[in-house]
């Protein structure tokens, strides 16, 4: 394993990187940090390069704040720093989005594409049922007053368990989650990104292969935006996750280490 600290902008980012082999680069969704990523690093074992990193916001990664930074150009100064020029690019969420972007800016810089319950730039705006909207109002309450304990405590009802299924995940994908999103809620704010191209009406404009996986017990735009880009991506596959929600890889949800294993294996 070799830890580095890479430059990009005013940020310095945490990057971590095991194997040898096909190198895969993973973006963590925005309530975790590259921590996320040990039970499908684990799984792919010592063959594959697993690199990830800490998003500025997230993790180890320091930062001043910087209005324009982009997501994309982190994702490249990283590829950049571990002399890849082409890797398959794993991105849940938040990291998805990134992954999105990235494939289409640089689309020399991606093999092949998998994406766990993607956002996407662009979207249509989600359609809240009634649970989770009531979920997001105590958020921003609890926001509000300051409670962020609380605030994890309902981002982990939310993205890690599901709504509705309030300490369904294990003890140890638990603590995880509530030290990562702890840690990202007390982060100060790295500045305003980058404005890009929305990339929901160009998702058909990629043409590498796509795995997308989303969870049973996602959010109802989540498992949209996932039957969205496998309907538009030319050479892609929908794996739809059963008795999980948005985290499946933290979870080391067993059928998600294997469709991304078989997928990885394919690919390198």
């Amino acid at each position: 394993m070799t830890r580095e600290t890479v430059a990009s902008g005013r940020a310095r980012l945490a990057v971590e990187a095991t194997g040898s082999g096909a190198p895969v680069l993973m973006i963590h969704a925005g309530v975790t940090d590259r921590r996320s990523w040990s039970p499908l690093i684990d799984h792919l074992g010592s063959a594959i390069r697993s690199i990830r990193y800490d998003t500025r916001g997230f993790g180890e990664t320091e930062y001043d704040p910087e209005d324009g930074w982009s997501p994309v150009s982190d994702a490249v100064a990283v590829l950049d720093a571990e002399a890849v020029d082409t890797a398959i690019v794993i991105g849940c969420s938040m990291g998805g989005r990134a992954a999105i972007d990235l494939a289409l800016a640089h689309p020399d810089r991606v093999g092949a594409l998998v994406l766990i319950a993607p956002s996407i730039g662009g979207a249509p705006a989600p359609d809240l049922a009634p649970l989770v909207a009531d979920l997001d109002r105590r958020i921003d309450a609890a926001d509000d007053s300051g409670d962020l304990d609380e605030v994890n405590r309902l981002e982990a009802e939310i993205w890690l368990d599901g709504p509705g299924h309030a300490g369904r995940a294990a003890p140890g994908a638990r603590t995880l989650f509530l030290e990562m999103n702890g840690r990202a809620l007390a982060a100060a704010d790295p500045g305003d990104p980058a404005l890009i191209e929305e990339a929901w009406p160009r998702i058909a404009a990629i043409t590498v292969p796509t795995l997308v996986l989303v969870g049973d017990l996602d959010l109802a735009h989540m498992v949209r935006n996932a039957r969205h880009v496998a309907a538009s991506v030319p050479d892609s596959e929908l794996v739809q996750l059963s008795d999980v929600a948005h985290l499946p890889h933290l979870e080391g949800h067993p059928e998600t280490l294997q469709a991304i294993a078989r997928f990885v294996a394919a690919q390198a």
